[in-house]
């Protein structure tokens, strides 16, 4: 039951992360795209924003990619860890705690989730487990 515990909790973080790497890579899911969110990131002073966006796409995109796979967890831990935490620094850590304020609940939510799916490993339900 465990394994299929921690599949449960991998397909989730991969698939938020695919949507919001989709929404700024392409535009996806009401997105913007990497032009739109890139001029977002340059109006509030994350510059330069287009190569940011394009970055902070990929990584989500591949960090969810990896999570439901269930492959490289340290690596997608950190590509998502990094993104987070470039949220939280940027928009939310300023608003306080509280999601419903606009704060950083989700975000350090996503990375302790993360960095705890990393340190446990993927379970038996993974691409590798699935291979041998």
């Amino acid at each position: 039951m465990e394994d299929i515990g921690l599949l449960l909790i991998r397909i989730m973080i991969g698939v938020v992360f695919i949507y919001y790497g989709s929404q700024k890579l392409f535009g996806w899911f009401g997105g913007h795209g990497v032009k739109g969110t890139g001029g977002w990131f340059e109006s509030i002073g994350v510059k330069p924003g287009h190569a940011i966006a394009a970055f902070s796409g990929i990584a989500e995109l591949i960090g969810g990619l990896l999570f439901i796979l269930g492959i490289y967890l340290p690596l997608a831990a950190l590509l998502i860890t990094i993104i987070m935490i470039g949220s939280i620094t940027t928009v939310h850590g300023s608003k306080g705690f509280s999601n419903t304020a606009g704060g950083y609940e989700y975000n350090l939510f996503l990375i302790v989730v993360s960095l705890g799916m990393a340190l446990i490993g993927p379970g038996d339900f993974s691409v590798l487990s699935l291979m041998d």
